[in-house]
């Protein structure tokens, strides 16, 4: 009996010592959406931490959340740039499920920050390498071209990122061509994503939530193009009450429209802009019609529209409808009877489900339709021709997130997409119908992904994002397809030193096909076909990364090298436009960047920013074939986008609690450019006078002179009235020490005597913008 009661008291008492360690392992899972508390729209990348375990997460692009925790009592702590901070207690003991709503800081201009997406700390943590995020918030604080505010004029004031000129929002990331980033919009593919002959890029910042920018290390979900990926979220609207915003500028105006569909279960976004050159220039014309010695000013103005509804179909469902459509029209009449105009533009149209299956697994599936048009017309007098090109694709997506535990994250998509190629189309006659004639050359493609990931976490110190995408692509009896190994790893030295590295493959099976020479841009895009095969490029990337002044700073350092295959380009006097036969007009050769990026960011306090330098090099190599002699002789030359050094400083400080003073200055190495080395006589027939011929020495062995400016902007924020409870005045200065930095160069003849023979040539310089002073009113009410 003794014996019993000794046995049986001990297995009591190791129970009593078990059970607080069997308890420990039971975990539960922790899901919600963090919204903001104003207008009830879903807050991505807010971050939702638990400080006592050391864990977290960042909240998807419709606001959700999941955590899984063991069991206990904690705190959970949910911030947001721009939101105040939020904290709640919570006892685990089943699946929970909880909505945050986040309040604006009531110190709305000085609390804007360089990332949107939670914290220093998080951005050291992360396995993913070279991604940049942006807020409209912060665009709109930044000084800009006329006032007008750019979401990818910011983006180039990243490191690695380079412009391609004054004045242009064209990307050039890691020695990458333009169209060579992959530019969505909610999803939907944009083909050309800029206004204005790439001045201003097409996205209106009252519409934009906020803008993830992949320079490396791209996850397994993207795919499509070689250099980057640019994906741009749309905002929801207020799903609380009906509010009305815009803006006032020197050469546009937005108006932006959102409200309730059902209060708290759906909402509308609607927003508009519009240019108006044309206004001043058409009074100008009619001033002086019926001179015969005036040259009429051409017509020009863009707009666009964007839209988007959401609604909350039940606990488990939300639909997701997008919409895009803008125009760019320009056109000359002369007295003489000649018309011209070029119109081209995007439209978009994107519908998104998104279920939730249980508290680990949800699904979004996108459909998606993409447009882009380019139309050339001119008439005179009797006679008329029509020049363009399309493409249209119809997409299918979809999208698994699964996370079976705390230490696993895997993602499965698949995608489906149908092109439809106008390469060119040529329509000419004249208006008594004796002639009329017509051409119209066409290709379709089918392009299908499928792609696997994991975010994996082995340990504190060690974390893991691997993934590999299997791509095809078929054109008529054409096919190709290949594997897209990604991998990135994140190793935690210390608290405040982490070490990164990146891997990615891409392959890019469309190509855009441009013709440098012309005055006004061509933009065909084209299929991999017969003897066109896709491009292919791979990236290398590792770097450092550490948290400065009590977490107040980042500094990080990362290096890159890129190899790229069938890189496209095209032999002297190609005939881009309606031609049957362009696939002769290729030629492929290979290209190589490799640089170096140092980054410096604050993000908290009264001042913040960032520095940022580049030190890159790009290079390109095309040898004879097609009968010709390659380019460059078949020698090795930098495109005309390589850039040595890049520097950029972008501050932004609060004076009071309604001025915020910001500024940025950049400067870069010249564009490589081409310019004759000499010149030599040649005179036809003896008594003939003596005619010049350039000597060219190799393409873009010369550089402009380096690219400098410095721009600056005060944003008052005014007293709020009964008709703007919030409105604000936004002055900027862009070139503010007038900079006459190099657009193109020409020569100039300098003769001996006015009517005397040409003795030499002179360089000179075009300018494109001297200081520009800007005033815009914001209101919202």
């Amino acid at each position: 009996m003794a014996l019993r009661l000794t046995v049986l008291s001990l297995l009591i008492s190791l129970s009593a010592l078990l059970s607080p360690q069997v308890r420990a392992q039971v975990r539960y899972t922790l899901t919600g959406v963090v919204r903001a508390a104003n207008n009830a729209e879903a807050l991505p990348g807010a971050a939702v931490t638990v400080p006592a375990l050391g864990l977290g997460a960042t909240t998807a692009e419709d606001g959700t959340y999941s955590l899984n925790l063991p069991a206990g009592r904690y705190q959970v702590v949910v911030s947001f740039i721009g939101y105040e901070s939020q904290t709640r207690d919570l006892n685990l003991t089943r699946n929970q499920r909880l909505l945050f709503q986040l309040v604006e800081a009531g110190n709305q201009l000085g609390e804007v920050v360089i990332e949107g997406s939670g914290t220093l700390e998080q951005k050291l943590q992360t396995p993913q390498m070279s991604v940049e995020r942006l807020t409209a918030r912060e665009a709109k604080l930044l000084p800009a071209l006329f006032g007008e505010v750019d979401i990818l004029k910011t983006l180039q004031l990243k490191p690695g990122v380079q412009n391609g000129g004054e004045g242009t929002s064209g990307l050039f990331v890691r020695g990458g061509s333009a169209d060579q980033n992959l530019v969505l919009l909610d999803d939907a593919l944009v083909y050309n994503p800029s206004h204005l002959f790439g001045l201003f890029s097409v996205f209106n910042p009252d519409a934009v939530q906020s803008v993830d920018l992949y320079k490396g290390g791209f996850p397994a979900q993207y795919g499509g193009r070689l250099s980057s990926v640019v994906d741009v979220k749309l905002r929801e609207g207020n799903r609380q009450k009906l509010g009305v915003s815009g803006g006032i500028g020197l050469i546009s105006s937005r108006l932006t429209l959102e409200g309730p569909i059902v209060k708290n279960k759906g909402s509308f976004i609607l927003s508009g802009r519009r240019t108006y050159f044309d206004v001043f220039t058409r009074q100008i014309n009619n001033l002086n019609e019926g001179d015969a010695n005036y040259n009429p000013i051409p017509d020009y103005y863009f707009y666009d529209f964007n839209a988007k509804a959401n609604y909350t179909l039940g606990p488990k469902d939300q639909v997701f409808l997008s919409g895009y459509y803008g125009r760019d029209a320009f056109g000359f009449a002369s007295q003489g009877g000649f018309n011209f105009s070029f119109t081209w533009g995007n439209s978009l149209a994107a519908a998104r489900w998104n279920h939730v299956f249980n508290k680990r697994l949800y699904l979004n599936t996108t459909a998606s339709l993409t447009d882009y048009q380019y139309n050339v017309t001119n008439r005179l007098d009797q006679f008329s021709f029509n020049l363009g090109s399309t493409i249209r694709d119809y997409s299918l997506r979809s999208d698994l997130d699964f996370a079976p535990n705390e230490k696993h994250a895997l993602k499965f998509g698949v995608q489906g997409t149908t092109h439809r190629f106008g390469v060119g189309r040529l329509q000419a006659g004249s208006s008594d119908g004796r002639l009329n004639i017509g051409s119209d050359v066409g290709y379709k493609g089918l392009e299908g992904a499928v792609y696997a990931s994991d975010n994996f976490k082995p340990s504190e110190k060690w974390q893991l994002e691997y993934g590999l995408r299997l791509t095809g692509f078929q054109s008529g009896s054409n096919a190709y397809g290949g594997l897209e190994p990604r991998g990135a790893a994140r190793y935690s030295l210390s608290p405040k030193t982490s070490l990164k590295a990146s891997y990615a493959l891409m392959y890019q099976y469309v190509h855009l096909v441009t013709n440098s020479g012309a005055t006004l841009p061509t933009d065909i895009w084209y299929p991999s076909r017969l003897s066109v095969k896709p491009q292919r490029s791979q990236q290398v990337a590792t770097g450092v990364s550490f948290l400065l002044g009590d977490g107040k700073y980042l500094l990080s350092n990362e290096l890159y090298y890129k190899w790229a295959q069938n890189q496209v380009d095209f032999k002297d006097g190609a005939q881009l436009f309606v031609n049957p036969d362009l696939d002769t007009e290729f030629l492929f050769g290979k290209g190589w960047a490799y640089g170096t990026e140092l980054y410096l960011e604050k993000k908290t306090g009264r001042t913040t920013g960032w520095i940022g330098y580049t030190l890159a090099w790009s290079k390109r190599k095309f040898p004879p074939q097609r009968g010709t002699s390659g380019i460059n002789g078949g020698r090795t030359f930098y495109p005309n986008y390589d850039r040595r050094h890049n520097l950029t400083v972008v501050v932004l400080h609060q004076l009071t609690e309604r001025l915020n003073l910001t500024g940025s200055f950049v400067y870069t190495t010249g564009n490589a450019t081409t310019l004759p080395a000499g010149r030599f006589a040649v005179q036809e027939v003896f008594g003939d006078d003596l005619s010049a011929v350039p000597i060219y020495p190799d393409r873009n062995s010369y550089r402009l002179a380096p690219y400098n400016r410095l721009d600056l902007g005060l944003v008052w924020k005014l007293k709020p009235n009964r008709w703007f409870p919030e409105s604000d005045l936004t002055f900027s200065a862009y070139n503010a020490y007038n900079r006459r930095n190099p657009y193109f160069v020409y020569f100039d003849q300098v003769r001996d005597g006015e009517d005397g023979p040409v003795t030499s040539y002179r360089a000179r310089q075009v300018s494109l913008f001297p200081v520009i002073p800007a005033v815009t009113y914001n209101f919202k009410f």
